[in-house]
């Protein structure tokens, strides 16, 4: 399936290779803003933002990067070749994928997705891609409602809120077993509408053993796959972005629940709202807005005069 717009993330060297590469005299110079370096040619324009990513856009997008920027910049085949790289992306399965894992505020939010050749081409129609590389919540939030609406009952999600995290980590003591423990009831959930789904692929973040043993009599019969950048999978992808839509919708309902914008990530700006919130509720609000296990944690209750010890139980 043929598409008009390509995004990369370019390291040092690579930049600079395409830089001069894009010095040629069969390139355009063009003003965009935010830019190391524009160029258009014939139905193609080429954008190296001073982020280090490249978009590529236009009819000869696709002709571009396959002969020029796969050849000379990236030494890496890719476009036109996803079905030699991984044909089983295209027989029957399940992605799954989490977000808010890193993310001081809001819950851990798991989600998975099945696929088949027909959802395949139809998601990659839509330009679904790992949510990572979606540089806005809104962008990601409108293509989760188009996956939802394309997958219907063949999608599931299992979010876990920042008190019954809390409560987990409590007795878990572990990221990874709550995790494990989250994939495995998206699994369960998925398989329930969809019962023949034989496999189920994640990105690798631990063990295997430890979803295999947290699923139930119906996911103890599907294969369980783990690798590294598997959201380059269809499935995969789609559920990291339904993942990511769940997230950024659970901090917009916290925000207007307890009145301020909620920050993504554990940045010095989330401390400062941290310690702006335990200030006018209490500690005890953490356990009800946060993961309380980062050590954020103590950081902002030493700024505002408290200690881990004022921190009630979360059961």
């Amino acid at each position: 399936m043929k598409t008009n717009s390509f995004s990369y993330k370019l390291d040092e060297q690579q930049q600079k290779e395409l830089k001069r590469v894009l010095a040629g005299s069969k390139y355009l110079p063009e003003k965009v803003p935010h830019t190391q370096i524009a160029v258009s040619i014939a139905d193609c324009r080429i954008n190296l933002y001073n982020s280090g990513k490249l978009l590529v856009q236009g009819k000869a997008a696709q002709e571009w990067v396959t002969f020029t920027l796969e050849t000379e910049i990236l030494k890496e085949a890719i476009v036109g070749y996803e079905d030699l790289h991984d044909p089983e992306a295209f027989k029957p399965h399940m992605g799954i994928d989490e977000s808010g894992k890193g993310d001081f505020f809001g819950p851990l939010v798991i989600a998975s997705a099945y696929v088949d050749e027909g959802l395949v081409e139809k998601l990659r129609e839509m330009g679904v891609r790992d949510s990572k590389k979606i540089s806005s919540d809104n962008v990601a939030l409108n293509m989760a409602r188009d996956i939802r609406k394309l997958l219907g009952d063949r999608c599931a999600m299992v979010t876990i809120g920042p008190r019954s995290y809390n409560r987990m980590y409590s007795k878990i003591r572990n990221v990874n077993k709550i995790l494990a423990w989250g994939h495995a009831r998206a699994i369960e959930d998925l398989l329930e509408k969809v019962p023949d789904c034989p496999r189920a692929l994640s990105d690798k973040f631990g063990s295997a053993h430890l979803i295999e043993r947290a699923l139930m009599d119906k996911g103890k019969k599907i294969k369980l796959d783990q690798r590294t950048k598997a959201e380059s999978d269809p499935a995969v992808a789609a559920a990291s972005i339904l993942a990511r839509a769940g997230f950024v919708y659970a901090l917009m309902q916290m925000g207007k629940k307890h009145g301020f914008e909620v920050p993504k990530g554990a940045s010095e700006k989330v401390r400062r709202e941290a310690e702006k919130l335990v200030a006018y509720k209490g500690p005890g609000i953490l356990l009800d807005t946060a993961k309380c296990h980062f050590q954020t944690t103590d950081k902002v209750l030493a700024e505002v005069g408290y200690s881990r010890k004022d921190l009630p139980s979360p059961s």
